[in-house]
């Protein structure tokens, strides 16, 4: 018997795919289906979460040549 479950369909690119599904890994209560390499299917009560874990992951990443001056 087939169930329904309410999800939102998320596209993005393989990079962030892999960074919500580490997300996921740590918590497992944020992916719904992975449904190819550009598509998710989410809890919608996580997508707020979702995006600010991946702007904390992101931001880890950037280079800021203004920080590097401020240090000095």
């Amino acid at each position: 018997m087939a169930r329904a479950r309410r999800g939102i369909l998320l596209q993005c690119d393989p990079s962030i795919k892999a960074l919500i599904v580490q997300i996921d890994f740590e918590r497992h209560d944020i992916i719904l289906e992975e449904l190819d390499d550009t598509h998710l299917l989410v809890d919608p009560s996580k997508v707020e979460f979702i995006k600010s874990e991946l702007n904390r992951l992101l931001s880890k990443n950037i280079y800021n040549p203004m920080e590097e001056e401020e240090n000095m």
